[in-house]
């Protein structure tokens, strides 16, 4: 049975891994194991070990830390589906788990900076006026 530990780990090494635009032979090839190993890992089917996590995070260049932001610091061994983020909402429905949500974010963080905080501005105004 999966740990919901285990599944936001992995939700969120796959989050990061397609943020930076690397796919799961590359990430594989960068900490040494095959692709399957990473699609066990971000499926949460296999447990990511200390050191394992650690060379990923490296190679996906962000800080260890990064794989349990959002998660609830008391989660059981409850089932997946009933493990909740900090925020009380069910890690299933996470809205980064939305291909179509990390396509945007990504697009987002493409457009250079200062064009970037316009369009948030836009965006603001137009989910008030919806």
């Amino acid at each position: 049975m999966k740990h919901p530990v285990d599944v936001h780990v992995g939700k969120r090494v796959r989050h990061r891994r397609w943020m930076v635009g690397m796919t799961q032979q590359q990430l594989g090839e960068a900490v040494g194991i095959k692709f399957q190993q990473i699609q066990k890992y971000e499926t949460g089917m296999n447990r990511v070990s200390a050191s394992r996590l650690w060379d990923i995070a490296h190679a996906l260049d962000v800080d260890v830390r990064f794989f349990f932001e959002g998660i609830e610091e008391g989660v059981t061994d409850s089932a997946p589906e009933e493990a909740t983020t900090v925020e009380g909402k069910n890690m299933q429905g996470d809205l980064l788990a939305d291909k179509e949500a990390l396509e945007l974010v990504r697009s987002y963080y493409a457009i250079p900076e200062n064009q970037r905080r316009r369009l948030f501005d836009l965006a603001r105004v137009l989910s008030d006026v919806a």
